[in-house]
Protein backbone atom coordinates (compact mmCIF):
# COMPACT_ATOMS: atom_id res chain seq x y z
CA UNK A 1 0.00 0.00 0.00
CA UNK A 2 1.51 3.51 -0.80
CA UNK A 3 1.39 6.18 0.89
CA UNK A 4 -0.83 8.53 1.82
CA UNK A 5 -1.17 10.79 -1.26
CA UNK A 6 -1.89 14.62 0.77
CA UNK A 7 -0.94 16.41 -1.72
CA UNK A 8 -3.42 14.89 -4.10
CA UNK A 9 -6.29 14.95 -1.93
CA UNK A 10 -5.65 18.17 -0.41
CA UNK A 11 -5.62 19.70 -3.67
CA UNK A 12 -8.41 17.68 -5.04
CA UNK A 13 -10.35 20.21 -7.45
CA UNK A 14 -12.85 18.28 -9.34
CA UNK A 15 -15.91 19.27 -11.79
CA UNK A 16 -19.62 19.68 -9.70
CA UNK A 17 -21.36 16.57 -9.65
CA UNK A 18 -25.22 16.49 -10.22
CA UNK A 19 -27.17 14.01 -9.54
CA UNK A 20 -31.55 13.66 -10.22
CA UNK A 21 -33.13 11.82 -7.66
CA UNK A 22 -37.11 11.38 -7.14
CA UNK A 23 -39.95 11.65 -4.46
CA UNK A 24 -39.62 7.79 -5.05
CA UNK A 25 -35.66 8.00 -3.50
CA UNK A 26 -36.87 10.48 -0.84
CA UNK A 27 -39.83 8.03 0.56
CA UNK A 28 -36.93 4.69 0.24
CA UNK A 29 -34.39 7.17 2.31
CA UNK A 30 -37.66 7.61 4.67
CA UNK A 31 -38.25 4.07 5.21
CA UNK A 32 -35.08 2.78 5.77
CA UNK A 33 -35.12 5.17 8.72
CA UNK A 34 -38.22 3.29 9.89
CA UNK A 35 -40.85 5.95 8.79
CA UNK A 36 -43.91 4.17 8.55
CA UNK A 37 -43.70 2.03 11.18
CA UNK A 38 -46.91 3.07 11.72
CA UNK A 39 -48.64 3.52 8.84
CA UNK A 40 -51.60 5.53 10.59
CA UNK A 41 -49.38 8.54 11.74
CA UNK A 42 -49.51 11.71 9.92
CA UNK A 43 -46.43 12.63 11.29
CA UNK A 44 -44.45 9.27 9.81
CA UNK A 45 -46.37 9.61 7.02
CA UNK A 46 -45.25 12.46 5.27
CA UNK A 47 -41.68 11.22 4.73
CA UNK A 48 -42.70 8.11 3.19
CA UNK A 49 -45.76 9.12 1.06
CA UNK A 50 -46.28 11.48 -1.72
CA UNK A 51 -49.17 13.24 -0.26
CA UNK A 52 -47.07 16.50 1.02
CA UNK A 53 -43.80 14.85 0.98
CA UNK A 54 -41.18 16.24 2.85
CA UNK A 55 -37.39 14.83 2.89
CA UNK A 56 -36.02 14.00 6.11
CA UNK A 57 -32.66 16.48 6.01
CA UNK A 58 -29.98 14.29 6.64
CA UNK A 59 -30.88 12.92 3.05
CA UNK A 60 -28.06 15.34 1.59
CA UNK A 61 -25.46 13.08 2.81
CA UNK A 62 -27.27 10.38 0.34
CA UNK A 63 -26.84 13.11 -3.04
CA UNK A 64 -24.13 13.69 -5.61
CA UNK A 65 -21.93 12.03 -3.25
CA UNK A 66 -18.94 10.76 -5.62
CA UNK A 67 -16.46 8.59 -4.09
CA UNK A 68 -14.45 7.95 -6.72
CA UNK A 69 -11.54 9.65 -5.44
CA UNK A 70 -11.47 7.38 -1.76
CA UNK A 71 -11.78 4.46 -4.11
CA UNK A 72 -8.94 5.63 -6.34
CA UNK A 73 -5.56 3.65 -5.56
CA UNK A 74 -3.71 7.20 -6.39
CA UNK A 75 -4.91 8.66 -3.33
CA UNK A 76 -3.14 5.65 -1.31
CA UNK A 77 -5.98 5.27 1.48
CA UNK A 78 -5.94 1.84 2.97
CA UNK A 79 -9.75 1.57 2.57
CA UNK A 80 -9.78 -1.81 4.44
CA UNK A 81 -8.77 0.16 7.50
CA UNK A 82 -10.66 3.40 6.82
CA UNK A 83 -13.13 4.46 9.75
CA UNK A 84 -16.67 7.03 8.98
CA UNK A 85 -15.54 8.76 12.45
CA UNK A 86 -17.59 11.81 12.28
CA UNK A 87 -20.81 13.49 9.93
CA UNK A 88 -22.37 17.38 10.22
CA UNK A 89 -25.01 19.06 8.04
CA UNK A 90 -25.08 23.02 8.16
CA UNK A 91 -29.04 23.23 6.48
CA UNK A 92 -29.13 26.56 4.43
CA UNK A 93 -32.32 26.38 3.01
CA UNK A 94 -34.69 23.13 3.07
CA UNK A 95 -34.00 19.62 0.39
CA UNK A 96 -36.78 19.47 -2.28
CA UNK A 97 -38.33 16.44 -2.27
CA UNK A 98 -37.70 15.71 -5.91
CA UNK A 99 -34.97 17.44 -7.63
CA UNK A 100 -31.73 18.14 -9.45
CA UNK A 101 -28.45 18.73 -6.87
CA UNK A 102 -24.80 20.34 -7.67
CA UNK A 103 -22.32 19.37 -5.07
CA UNK A 104 -18.53 20.29 -5.07
CA UNK A 105 -16.21 18.60 -2.72
CA UNK A 106 -12.93 20.11 -0.75
CA UNK A 107 -10.74 18.23 1.35
CA UNK A 108 -9.96 20.77 3.67
CA UNK A 109 -7.04 19.38 6.15
CA UNK A 110 -5.65 15.13 7.13
CA UNK A 111 -3.98 15.66 10.34
CA UNK A 112 -1.34 12.84 10.85
CA UNK A 113 -1.63 11.13 13.56
CA UNK A 114 1.81 9.35 13.45
CA UNK A 115 2.76 5.74 12.38
CA UNK A 116 0.93 3.00 13.26
CA UNK A 117 -1.59 5.72 14.95
CA UNK A 118 -3.71 6.44 11.86
CA UNK A 119 -4.56 9.83 10.16
CA UNK A 120 -7.87 12.19 10.05
CA UNK A 121 -9.39 13.42 6.86
CA UNK A 122 -11.47 16.18 6.82
CA UNK A 123 -13.78 16.85 3.93
CA UNK A 124 -16.46 19.04 3.32
CA UNK A 125 -19.35 19.34 0.40
CA UNK A 126 -21.36 22.57 -0.78
CA UNK A 127 -24.88 21.25 -2.17
CA UNK A 128 -26.98 23.03 -4.24
CA UNK A 129 -30.44 23.34 -6.37
CA UNK A 130 -28.92 22.83 -9.62
CA UNK A 131 -31.87 24.57 -11.79
CA UNK A 132 -31.61 27.57 -9.27
CA UNK A 133 -28.42 27.62 -7.95
CA UNK A 134 -29.90 28.03 -4.38
CA UNK A 135 -27.31 27.07 -1.45
CA UNK A 136 -29.03 23.83 0.03
CA UNK A 137 -26.71 22.40 2.80
CA UNK A 138 -22.84 22.35 3.78
CA UNK A 139 -22.08 18.74 4.49
CA UNK A 140 -19.20 17.40 6.06
CA UNK A 141 -17.36 14.44 7.37
CA UNK A 142 -14.10 12.91 8.61
CA UNK A 143 -12.55 9.11 8.16
CA UNK A 144 -10.40 7.74 10.62
CA UNK A 145 -7.64 6.06 8.67
CA UNK A 146 -6.86 3.72 10.52
CA UNK A 147 -3.83 2.45 7.70
CA UNK A 148 -2.60 5.65 7.02
CA UNK A 149 -0.38 7.76 9.57
CA UNK A 150 3.45 8.51 9.24
CA UNK A 151 2.79 9.84 5.73
CA UNK A 152 4.39 12.99 6.83
CA UNK A 153 1.89 15.99 7.31
CA UNK A 154 0.98 18.01 9.48
CA UNK A 155 0.06 16.87 13.24
CA UNK A 156 -2.27 18.84 15.53
CA UNK A 157 -4.98 17.98 18.49
CA UNK A 158 -8.40 17.26 16.62
CA UNK A 159 -10.97 19.70 17.38
CA UNK A 160 -12.47 18.99 21.22
CA UNK A 161 -16.25 17.26 20.94
CA UNK A 162 -19.09 18.96 22.61
CA UNK A 163 -19.63 17.83 26.11
CA UNK A 164 -22.27 15.93 27.49
CA UNK A 165 -23.91 17.28 30.51
CA UNK A 166 -23.44 15.55 33.86
CA UNK A 167 -27.06 15.41 34.43
CA UNK A 168 -30.25 13.65 32.72
CA UNK A 169 -31.17 14.32 29.54
CA UNK A 170 -34.07 17.10 28.96
CA UNK A 171 -35.80 15.01 26.11
CA UNK A 172 -35.25 11.11 25.12
CA UNK A 173 -37.08 9.17 22.64
CA UNK A 174 -36.50 5.68 21.47
CA UNK A 175 -37.25 4.31 17.89
CA UNK A 176 -36.70 0.65 16.83
CA UNK A 177 -34.62 0.08 13.70
CA UNK A 178 -36.03 -2.13 11.09
CA UNK A 179 -34.30 -5.91 10.89
CA UNK A 180 -34.25 -4.91 7.02
CA UNK A 181 -32.95 -1.21 7.93
CA UNK A 182 -29.28 -1.77 6.25
CA UNK A 183 -30.98 -3.21 3.36
CA UNK A 184 -32.90 -0.63 2.70
CA UNK A 185 -30.29 2.09 3.29
CA UNK A 186 -27.60 0.55 0.73
CA UNK A 187 -30.44 1.46 -1.67
CA UNK A 188 -29.96 5.17 -1.68
CA UNK A 189 -26.68 4.84 -2.56
CA UNK A 190 -23.79 3.02 -0.23
CA UNK A 191 -23.84 -0.49 -0.86
CA UNK A 192 -20.68 -1.63 1.17
CA UNK A 193 -21.22 -5.42 1.12
CA UNK A 194 -20.74 -5.15 5.00
CA UNK A 195 -24.26 -4.05 5.33
CA UNK A 196 -25.78 -7.33 3.64
CA UNK A 197 -23.54 -10.15 3.60
CA UNK A 198 -23.42 -12.20 6.63
CA UNK A 199 -20.08 -13.94 5.39
CA UNK A 200 -18.35 -10.86 4.92
CA UNK A 201 -19.32 -9.39 8.36
CA UNK A 202 -18.14 -12.55 9.88
CA UNK A 203 -14.60 -12.16 8.73
CA UNK A 204 -14.38 -9.10 9.75
CA UNK A 205 -15.14 -9.80 13.52
CA UNK A 206 -18.93 -9.18 13.71
CA UNK A 207 -21.74 -11.61 14.70
CA UNK A 208 -23.82 -10.39 11.42
CA UNK A 209 -24.19 -7.72 8.76
CA UNK A 210 -24.03 -3.74 10.85
CA UNK A 211 -26.28 -0.57 10.05
CA UNK A 212 -24.69 2.32 8.43
CA UNK A 213 -23.19 4.72 11.00
CA UNK A 214 -25.17 7.17 8.63
CA UNK A 215 -28.23 5.74 8.73
CA UNK A 216 -28.27 5.47 12.42
CA UNK A 217 -27.43 9.27 12.02
CA UNK A 218 -30.58 9.74 10.13
CA UNK A 219 -32.54 7.86 12.77
CA UNK A 220 -31.00 10.64 15.38
CA UNK A 221 -31.99 13.39 13.12
CA UNK A 222 -35.95 11.58 12.87
CA UNK A 223 -35.80 11.84 16.81
CA UNK A 224 -34.39 15.55 17.06
CA UNK A 225 -37.62 16.54 14.60
CA UNK A 226 -39.94 15.33 17.03
CA UNK A 227 -38.42 16.11 20.05
CA UNK A 228 -36.51 19.69 19.57
CA UNK A 229 -38.54 20.85 15.93
CA UNK A 230 -41.96 20.58 16.79
CA UNK A 231 -42.04 17.73 14.11
CA UNK A 232 -41.20 19.96 11.94
CA UNK A 233 -38.09 19.15 9.91
CA UNK A 234 -37.81 23.05 8.20
CA UNK A 235 -36.63 24.35 11.35
CA UNK A 236 -33.64 21.95 11.61
CA UNK A 237 -30.08 24.17 11.02
CA UNK A 238 -27.78 21.63 12.10
CA UNK A 239 -26.68 18.66 12.86
CA UNK A 240 -23.66 16.96 13.79
CA UNK A 241 -22.27 13.85 15.18
CA UNK A 242 -19.35 11.21 16.12
CA UNK A 243 -19.67 7.96 15.38
CA UNK A 244 -18.57 5.50 18.52
CA UNK A 245 -19.81 2.20 17.89
CA UNK A 246 -21.84 0.05 15.24
CA UNK A 247 -25.44 -0.47 15.86
CA UNK A 248 -27.09 -4.11 13.97
CA UNK A 249 -30.63 -3.74 12.55
CA UNK A 250 -33.54 -3.94 14.78
CA UNK A 251 -32.13 -2.28 17.75
CA UNK A 252 -33.57 0.20 19.10
CA UNK A 253 -31.90 3.42 19.32
CA UNK A 254 -32.51 5.69 22.33
CA UNK A 255 -31.60 9.22 21.48
CA UNK A 256 -31.33 11.78 24.55
CA UNK A 257 -31.18 15.50 24.57
CA UNK A 258 -29.87 17.79 26.27
CA UNK A 259 -31.13 21.76 25.94
CA UNK A 260 -27.96 24.09 26.06
CA UNK A 261 -30.15 27.01 25.25
CA UNK A 262 -30.27 29.74 22.17
CA UNK A 263 -31.63 26.52 19.87
CA UNK A 264 -28.48 24.68 20.80
CA UNK A 265 -29.00 20.86 21.79
CA UNK A 266 -26.71 18.46 22.65
CA UNK A 267 -27.90 15.06 22.34
CA UNK A 268 -26.21 10.93 22.04
CA UNK A 269 -27.45 7.84 20.72
CA UNK A 270 -27.26 4.64 22.84
CA UNK A 271 -28.78 1.04 21.78
CA UNK A 272 -31.36 -0.22 24.09
CA UNK A 273 -30.82 -3.85 24.19
CA UNK A 274 -26.69 -3.48 24.60
CA UNK A 275 -26.51 -0.47 26.64
CA UNK A 276 -23.56 0.34 24.19
CA UNK A 277 -23.37 4.30 23.18
CA UNK A 278 -23.56 4.30 19.47
CA UNK A 279 -23.53 8.37 18.43
CA UNK A 280 -21.93 10.73 21.10
CA UNK A 281 -21.46 14.51 21.06
CA UNK A 282 -23.47 15.53 19.17
CA UNK A 283 -25.00 18.84 18.43
CA UNK A 284 -28.61 20.19 16.72
CA UNK A 285 -28.87 23.96 16.09
CA UNK A 286 -32.36 25.30 14.98
CA UNK A 287 -32.81 27.22 12.66
CA UNK A 288 -34.77 29.81 13.49
CA UNK A 289 -33.17 30.22 17.17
Amino acid sequence: MPLLNADRLLNFDEAPTIEAYTETDTMLYGLSLGYGSDPLDERQLRYVFERDLVAVPTMAHTLAMDASWITDPASGIDLAKMLHAESGLTVHNPLPASGRVSSKLKIPEIIDKGEGRGALLYFARELSDAATGQHLATITSTFFLRGNGGFGGANRSASPPAAIPDRAADFSLPIATLPQSALLYRLTGDDNPLHADPELARKVGFDRPILHGSCTYGVACRALIHLVCGDDPHRLGRIDVRFTAPTYPGEALLTEVWNMGEGQFVFRCRVVERDIVVLNHGVAQLRDA
